[in-house]
């Protein structure tokens, strides 16, 4: 008797141990495409992704480097001081998108240039919506960031 719930109890192991597997090459299969890594244009230009490759890059907008061409494709180069990369966009770009602010895109690397499916504009750490501002002061909690 002793060795029936002995025995058991290994298979009841095994078995969580067999689903535990299987449940995490699941999640990770599933999550191959949702994962985008995040790369510089100093990394793309020493060691460019493959054609295939979704990931994201950021840096600054280069001055002078925006075009835009015929229909809704935006043309700029994107750089983080060591390295610059060419962007082509086709849609509409963010209100905060310009020359000389930071921008993240997700996209793929063909043939010497980024081409990115979406674009975001970053702004700095002082920045705070008017909405939120607003609240705050009229509870008598905003500060002033310091400059």
């Amino acid at each position: 008797m002793k060795n029936l719930k002995k025995q058991r109890r290994i298979q009841v192991i095994a078995v969580a141990a067999v689903a535990l597997v299987v449940a995490t090459v699941l999640i990770g299969y599933a999550m191959r495409d949702g994962i985008n890594y995040f790369r510089s244009p100093s990394q793309v230009a020493e060691a460019p992704p493959d054609p295939s490759e979704v990931f994201r890059i950021g840096g600054l907008v280069e001055e002078g480097s925006l075009l835009r061409g015929q229909g809704e494709t935006v043309r700029f180069a994107v750089t983080d001081g060591g390295a610059t990369v060419q962007v082509a966009y086709t849609g509409v770009l963010p209100d905060l998108f310009e020359e000389n602010q930071g921008m993240v895109g997700t996209g793929r690397y063909v043939n010497g240039v980024f081409e990115a499916s979406e674009i975001l504009a970053k702004h700095d750490e002082t920045y705070m919506p008017k909405e939120v501002m607003d609240a705050l002061k009229a509870q008598g909690v905003y500060q002033e960031p310091e400059t």
